[in-house]
């Protein structure tokens, strides 16, 4: 299966879903800002998100409960490698470059990103 990007508001949920583990909808909101989406609107990115393949459900009755299916690291490495081909040329040197100018990062950042970087290399598919 093919992990697909997640818009905002999926990767928001994913975001609680990764830290909570599994949960109800009424779960989820609970750990949304303020002001908090309606029912319904995170009933709907629950399900959208199952159909993309990023979370199951256990069924209680008419009630689910939800749980990841992709893990956070999976798709962190996935979003880095799009990142790069799209924004910087599939270039780890490109991307570090870009964060040591523009967020004044020090050198021990850049050596300690640039490892990183290469073991998310080493793992690509």
């Amino acid at each position: 299966m093919q992990i697909k990007e997640l818009t905002k508001a999926e990767d928001q949920v994913m975001q609680i879903l990764w830290q909570i583990e599994k949960g109800f909808v009424k779960d989820i909101i609970e750990k949304m800002p303020e002001p908090k989406p309606a029912y319904n609107t995170v009933s709907t990115i629950v399900r959208i998100l199952e159909t993309k393949g990023f979370v199951n459900h256990n069924s209680y009755g008419k009630t689910h409960e939800y749980f990841p299916i992709i893990s956070k690291d999976k798709y962190s490495k996935f979003y880095l490698n799009n990142l790069l081909k799209g924004y910087f040329n599939g270039s780890f040197q490109n991307l570090v470059s870009f964060f040591a100018k523009d967020n004044k990062l020090d050198a021990q950042d850049v050596e300690a990103l640039m490892k990183q970087l290469e073991n998310l290399k080493k793992d690509k598919p």
